[in-house]
């Protein structure tokens, strides 16, 4: 169908779409200020979302998919990345195993390290280096090297229907569920923390986390090693994690009646008697000293764990992997429901849409973090405050629908597990497709050449980049746009199909995708 014929825009996202081109691309000049040649390049928009690019959602899905599939069941341990920007780890622990209660200050707050009475105690050993797990050998000589997929859950705020939403509204625990979500990659940062301690050895880990159907945020896991069963759930019941903040229990203000901002001493007051709300260190010096103080909140695993034993190279592992990485296009609130387990469009009912409008409401005044606008409504200043602060106005997607108070990252990864950055296992990607271009004698396409970093002999940056945008005079049109970055899809597909028919049968492949765009 020729792109002119189209009707509108929607029709050609639908296309372009159907293309595996990115629906968003941008236009970008490049100048080469040595020859003063000047390129148009096409260049994907790179969202994680399906709703926003499902192009580019789908090569991000494929990337983590190999990353995965990478790290899952080394032989020899990899080594530690000096920066990566997936790194999850945290290393602050205490004598009990748990990270230290602290606030992000210059001055380090540490609570006690005594365990709370209600929580079972944690195995501890000395933690080595090692991140490889055990070698078991079969009666016949075999060896193999067997790693886990974990699954662990939240606690129950009251009984759900098929659908997830609360059978009865009104006894269903919506702050609960509100400041856990919020606080869950804490506790999820608390049972590596202790997992490494119980079991003696530097355990990696690939994980994601996605909503159930009552959409509380739960992680899956792939570990590295196998772990006894036992263990596993013995550290999940002993960890916890406790948030030392003021008091949030009830509001001290309305949006009708908030504290104002005063320019001389850049503070806020009571609007009523003008005094100076507590400011943050204040009102945590308020609970340290308080000897009856207890956490605004605590945030525990639920009892559902679900724990199995994965072998490489078989089928398993392959649809686990896909199934870790299967809800990563969609947000938190987006329905759950795909081609392959409904029939049709799925139209969520009124019970959900009033489920997630009540969770919603929950995240949008809690307070996120030590710096979050609806400490206002709590009588306190938030941490470094500054003029026009407003409660519900808080910028972190904790308090956004489409993310119900999971304000942390979807796919988290342990610092060993591959021993590369995800940008480093995306250039491993593009490697293969350039290698099998060159072996055929064509040069990739991929722009590698424009490096922004590229240097004249001056020391100055030999190409300027410009975003070209469809309102600017030379910009062009969106249709033009699609029209263009389909081309260019075309052009890449015949390219590296060519080149692989004269490269012969033992050519590498990616199973995920079969360009580098």
């Amino acid at each position: 169908m020729s792109l002119r014929a189209l009707p509108d825009d929607a029709t050609l996202r639908e296309v372009a779409a159907s293309e595996g081109v990115c629906v968003r691309p941008v236009l970008q000049r490049v100048t080469d200020t040595l020859t003063g040649d000047v390129r148009t390049l096409v260049i994907p928009c790179g969202a994680t979302l399906a709703s926003v690019c499902p192009s580019c959602a789908d090569r991000a899905r494929k990337l983590r998919i190999q990353q995965c599939r990478e790290g899952w069941h080394l032989a020899e341990d990899p080594p530690n990345p000096t920066t990566d920007e997936d790194a999850d780890d945290r290393d602050d622990e205490d004598d009990d195993g748990q990270e230290d209660e602290q606030d992000e200050e210059p001055v380090r707050r540490v609570r006690s390290t005594r365990r709370r009475q209600d929580a079972p105690d944690l195995p501890r050993l000395p933690v080595s280096d090692r991140t490889t797990g055990r070698v078991f050998e079969t009666s016949d000589g075999k060896t193999y090297r067997p790693s886990m997929f974990l699954t662990l859950t939240l606690p129950s705020y009251g009984r759900v229907t098929s659908e997830g939403v609360p059978v009865d509204p009104g006894s269903y625990d919506y702050r609960r569920a509100a400041l856990d979500a919020m606080h869950f990659p804490k506790l999820i940062d608390r049972f590596w923390q202790n997992l490494r301690r119980a079991t003696g050895y530097s355990v990696q880990y690939f994980a994601t986390v996605e909503p159930q159907r009552r959409l509380a945020p739960h992680l899956h896991a792939a570990i590295r090693g196998a772990i006894p069963r036992a263990l596993l759930r013995q550290v999940v019941a002993a960890t916890y994690h406790q948030v030392w903040w003021p008091d949030i229990t009830e509001p001290v203000y309305s949006l009708n009646r908030l504290p104002a901002w005063d320019e001389v001493n850049e503070c806020y007051r009571d609007p009523d008697t003008g005094h100076a709300l507590p400011t943050w260190d204040e009102s945590l010096d308020a609970i340290d000293h308080d000897p009856d103080a207890v956490p605004a909140h605590v945030i525990r695993a639920g009892t559902q764990v679900d724990i199995q034993g994965v072998i490489a190279g078989t089928p398993q592992a392959d649809r686990v992997i896909g199934y870790l990485t299967k809800y990563l296009t969609k947000n938190i609130t987006d329905p759950l429901h795909t081609a392959d387990d409904a029939e049709g469009e799925y139209v969520p009912s009124a019970a959900r849409a009033a489920h997630i409008d009540r969770l919603a409401a929950e995240v949008k005044w809690l307070p996120c973090s030590e710096r979050c606008a609806n400490w206002l409504l709590y009588g306190i200043q938030p941490n470094n405050p500054r003029p026009g602060l407003e409660p519900g106005r808080c910028r972190s997607k904790a308090h956004h629908r489409d993310h119900l108070g999971l304000g942390g990252r979807r796919v988290l990864v342990s610092r060993r597990w591959t021993g590369k950055t995800l940008t480093e296992h995306r250039a491993d990607r593009a490697a293969v497709v350039r290698a099998v271009l060159e072996s055929a004698g064509i040069e990739m396409d991929d722009h590698d050449e424009y490096s922004a970093t590229t240097l004249r002999p001056d020391g100055q940056p030999r190409f300027i980049w410009n975003t070209i945008r469809p309102g600017d005079t030379d910009g062009p049109s969106y249709a033009r746009l699609i029209g263009h970055a389909i081309a260019q899809k075309h052009r890449w597909r015949t390219q590296y199909r060519h080149a692989q028919t004269r490269a012969g049968p033992d050519t590498p492949n990616l199973s995920a995708t079969t360009t580098a765009a």
